[in-house]
């Protein structure tokens, strides 16, 4: 079976098909409803042929379908019928989660993907828990995301960003007592130290996480396999 592997941000949409090593991507941005999504999904897709799709998504996600529009996207996404829209099989998941079911080693691990907003998820010995920690309360008039947002680290500057990444890392990684922590997203690569008890993730591993939904063989080479159950 080969898998249609969509993983939606807020500033691009990168796609990928099982099998490939080509790498497709188009703008996003706050006026991407699901209507001008699926005008440029058929564009960039016309010439490829898949059996199932995989879709990370950057917002919560509840029985396979968005609760909210995300922050960074167009709205009407909470009543957009995905599965009737591809006329395919869909598996639809937060962004987060898919990049941390890639990232995945075993043990008890936290997932923060540091891009336009903060993504995150846990894996608790192959139980997939979603989280929505950018929502946490950081300081009187801010919450976690706004310290270590794309748009902090535009505002702030790097050295001001980091320091806060890494108060922030510390404090969930003593709440949540992990084995280990795995930083990925767009703004992973411009950490110059990582945390401590951190390992460096890849956007790739998005598309390795949205394979393993459906039991495939992962783009890269393939880790221990696990059985992973999503709450």
């Amino acid at each position: 079976m080969k898998v249609l592997v969509i993983d939606i941000g807020g500033s691009k949409v990168k796609l990928k098909v099982s099998g490939s090593d080509e790498t497709r991507k188009f703008t996003s941005g706050p006026r991407m409803g699901p209507k001008q999504f699926m005008q440029k999904f058929s564009q960039m897709t016309s010439d490829w042929e898949y059996d199932a799709i995989t879709i990370g998504f950057p917002a919560p996600i509840v029985h396979e379908q968005p609760v909210r529009d995300p922050n960074n996207l167009g709205k009407g996404w909470p009543q957009f019928d995905f599965k009737k829209a591809f006329k395919k099989p869909v598996k639809v998941i937060n962004d987060a989660t898919m990049q941390a079911l890639g990232s995945y080693e075993g043990g008890r691990m936290l997932f923060l993907g540091l891009g336009t907003g903060l993504g995150s998820a846990m894996i608790l010995d192959d139980v997939v828990v979603p989280l929505e920690l950018g929502e946490l309360r950081y300081s009187r008039s801010k919450r976690m995301e706004d310290r270590v947002s794309k748009h902090a680290l535009k505002k702030d500057g790097h050295e001001k960003w980091e320091k806060a990444v890494h108060l922030v890392v510390e404090d969930l990684r003593r709440a949540f007592v992990t084995d280990y922590i795995v930083i990925g997203g767009g703004n992973a690569k411009k950490l110059k130290q990582l945390p401590k008890g951190v390992k460096l993730g890849s956007n790739d591993n998005a598309f390795i996480g949205g394979l393993r939904l459906w039991n495939q063989t992962p783009f890269a080479a393939e880790p221990k396999k696990h059985t992973l159950v999503i709450v």
